[in-house]
């Protein structure tokens, strides 16, 4: 390998390195080091709040950069950027703090979404269904979860924001219940001012929601006739003035206020994706995180686990995470759940919960491999037949769902319950 080479994932750590060495006490204003969409970066200040000596530690720091990051950097002669103070005033959500005046900023076309975490103590109570992965049985777990809730007497809503492929309601809704309109549909008419004449449209029961003491109703990626759907789908991530994942969670907001949920389920998009940020970072919900016991499946994990380790999020985002063995095979359940339960705690050990000494009893957020409470402990849906990929559930059967969903429910519960009644 060639000694110029700067790879990508090095440049932070050689820019930490670069700012040790810089006298960054002569700063007399905030300065941000801007990675562009290119991968490169550059200095940038606000031009009105520069002295002369605080241009002198500029250009110097822009130097620097172009020595240690090589391709990663611009030419020094254009290694400095000024500004206008207004630019200053809305900052992306990628901001990080690498000093007392330096800060880092990640321009991105994708994946924004999960540099920021939003509180959780919200009502209704939100829950997303994740995954890193895709046919694990989130949209069945969706239905289950939202049928076993609503005889218990609650009003749920559940929500379809795996547009890229689309699929809980047709498995739940009978044709001729679908809703005139979806997910996707709102989204785009919001683009034009025009979302309330669909909200009260994108909202159908399912026909085994009538004769239970709750309710529920299924919002849909799209509705009845999808239309241009991809044409729709194309116009998504416009943002607006205010961020596209931030239009998710008003949709979500309107949604609320439409229909008075007491639970919202969220169906992310798998995989790690915009979509799948809001929904989970950006929600304020509990979050279920969908795995099975297989190499891609804990490597992903890994990545994600890492980055909200690397960029400091993971006191704000550990608490809210429970991970569901999804798919737990009938034969050899016993094994598969313990190996799946020591892969699970070496995750959240090495990257979200706190190093702790032997024999300490701190309050530090950490638990023991067979700690029953902790969130790596594995909450199990068992294989079943009857809930395999493509099944229609526009009846549930409670036999099966016994079989397959008994654990995960017990787990539900107290999940959702208030807090003051754990």
């Amino acid at each position: 390998m060639s000694e110029d080479f700067v790879s990508f994932d090095s440049m932070r750590q050689r820019v930490q390195d670069m700012l040790a060495s810089v006298d960054l006490a002569r700063l007399s204003t905030s300065v941000y080091l801007v990675r562009d969409l290119y991968g490169r970066v550059r200095v940038v200040a606000a031009e009105q709040e520069v002295d002369d000596t605080t241009r002198e530690v500029l250009d110097s720091m822009g130097v620097r950069l172009s020595q240690v990051l090589g391709a990663h950097a611009h030419p020094s002669s254009a290694s400095v950027l000024m500004l206008d103070t207004e630019v200053f005033k809305v900052l992306g959500p990628s901001t990080q703090k690498l000093s007392d005046r330096v800060f880092w900023i990640d321009r991105l076309v994708t994946n924004a979404g999960w540099w920021t975490i939003e509180a959780s103590e919200l009502q209704p109570r939100r829950c997303t269904l994740f995954s890193v992965k895709g046919g694990v049985g989130r949209s069945t777990t969706a239905v289950i979860a939202a049928w076993h809730l609503a005889r218990r007497g609650e009003r749920v809503l559940v929500v379809d924001l795996d547009i890229e492929s689309p699929g809980l309601s047709s498995a739940a809704l009978e044709p001729q219940l679908q809703p005139e309109f979806g997910v996707v549909d709102w989204l785009v008419e919001d683009l034009v001012g025009q979302d309330h004449h669909v909200v009260e449209r994108m909202m159908a029961s399912p026909a085994w929601a009538q004769d239970i003491e709750g309710s529920v109703a299924i919002v849909p990626a799209h509705g009845m006739e999808p239309g241009e759907y991809l044409a729709k789908l194309g116009r998504v991530y416009v943002g607006k003035t205010a961020s596209w994942t931030s239009r998710f969670d008003s949709m979500v907001s309107v949604l609320e206020g439409a229909w008075h949920p007491t639970v919202v389920l969220i169906e992310s998009r798998s995989g790690l994706h915009d979509i799948a940020a809001a929904t989970v970072t950006d929600f304020g919900a509990s979050v279920l995180l969908f795995a099975t016991d297989s190499i891609s499946s804990w490597t992903d994990y890994r990545i994600l686990f890492r980055h909200w380790k690397d960029h400091g999020l993971a006191e704000q985002m550990r608490g809210r995470l429970s991970i569901v063995s999804a798919l737990t095979p009938e034969l050899g359940t016993k094994e598969y759940l313990a190996r799946f339960k020591e892969r699970s705690w070496d995750l959240f050990r090495n990257h979200l919960y706190d190093s702790v000494a032997p024999l300490s009893e701190s309050d530090e957020f950490s638990f023991d491999l067979h700690d029953s409470s902790a969130p790596h402990c594995p909450v199990p849906i068992h294989w079943n037949r009857g809930f395999a990929a493509g099944t229609s559930l526009h009846r549930i059967e409670e036999s099966r769902v016994g079989h397959a969903y008994s654990d995960f429910l017990e787990f539900f519960d107290a999940l959702l319950m208030p807090l003051g009644e754990r």
